[in-house]
């Protein structure tokens, strides 16, 4: 279960809004066919990303070139020819038990004949919920409340979405040593996975300072994807309107005094430095920090102090650490 909670994290943010969920597939022999966690909303769950992913490392060509959850799906009941009888799969969530845009994950782990399926979480939205009740009447083991807290965890950004409360996590690059102005702080493999989640978020939090020294589009062209709405903090409301994020097609753009427009939104980011950190303080869910490995100069940040870690990853630039404050 901690290798799927460790995959799930890779997607955190950028399911919205589903959850991030991982699934890990084990053969009778207990060896590991495949780790995978679920897509961007409207394509494949956890557990079909990884059975497929089990299928194709088995030779399944074929499926390599299928495009939706559906037609992956329907490949899969019609050719898996048992392969998956005897074998037990860990989620960290109840599989969904309901056919929305992508077919329901029980069905499918029903009908390949799993042997046990261990599960972190049970699924908080009741038009989805039901999926161990279908497999232990399938007469499929399972074991529920692996793992749990960190499983639970992992679903916070979801369940603020069920509970139509506004989820919001604060984004910050740092340097080896602290230092957070000063130009380009990270690579492209982190910068690009910024803009993926811009492409997730409904909102943008900036301060006022930093668009006008910046002059920044704040858009998600990295991956091709929308451009949040922004909402400027600042006391002064007169800007250079040939900066580049307000001539950004289909967006809208506030310029407040405060984060009472976020009460409208869902899924906010707020990016910036020590001034904003302060500000945002008794708002911000969580927060994410993109740390290089290499030193720059320039003003220098520390916050790790009064956050708990909830997980740590590496790309092969960057480590990229999730916290919450440690009173939550």
């Amino acid at each position: 279960m901690s290798l799927a909670l460790k995959e799930a994290w890779t997607q955190q943010i950028l399911t919205f809004p589903n959850p991030s969920v991982g699934a890990l597939i084990l053969d009778k022999e207990g060896k590991i066919l495949a780790i995978e966690a679920t897509q961007a909303h409207g394509q494949s769950h956890a557990e079909l990303h990884a059975i497929e992913r089990a299928m194709i490392e088995m030779g399944d060509k074929i499926l390599e070139t299928l495009k939706t959850p559906n037609e992956k799906h329907a490949h899969i009941l019609r050719y898996h020819d048992n392969r998956f009888k005897g074998c037990t799969i860990y989620t960290t969530l109840e599989p969904c038990n309901h056919q929305g845009k992508t077919p329901a994950c029980s069905a499918l782990i029903k009908e390949l004949g799993f042997k046990k399926l261990f599960c972190g979480s049970i699924d908080p939205n009741q038009d989805a919920s039901g999926g161990l009740q279908t497999l232990q009447n399938a007469g499929i083991e399972t074991e529920v409340g692996i793992l749990k807290s960190e499983c639970d965890t992992l679903l916070t950004p979801f369940r603020k979405y069920q509970q139509k409360k506004p989820f919001v996590f604060f984004k910050l690059a740092l340097s080896a040593n602290g230092v957070y102005d000063g130009g380009i702080i990270t690579s492209k493999t982190s910068r690009t996975h910024v803009h993926q989640m811009r492409n997730a978020i409904d909102l943008l939090v900036v301060g006022g300072e930093t668009v006008r020294v910046d002059r920044p589009t704040l858009d998600s062209r990295m991956v091709a994807g929308k451009a949040p709405d922004i909402l400027i903090l600042s006391h002064h409301k007169e800007f250079d309107k040939s900066i580049p994020l307000f001539s950004v097609e289909g967006r809208k753009v506030f310029i407040e005094e405060n984060f009472d427009k976020i009460k409208q939104y869902r899924f906010i980011m707020i990016e910036g430095a020590e001034m904003m950190l302060q500000a945002s303080a008794a708002i911000v869910d969580w927060y994410c920090i993109f740390s290089s490995s290499t030193m720059k100069k320039g003003k220098t940040l520390q916050i790790e102090k009064g956050l708990q870690r909830l997980q740590l990853m590496k790309n092969e630039h960057e480590t990229i650490t999730w916290f919450q404050k440690k009173d939550l």
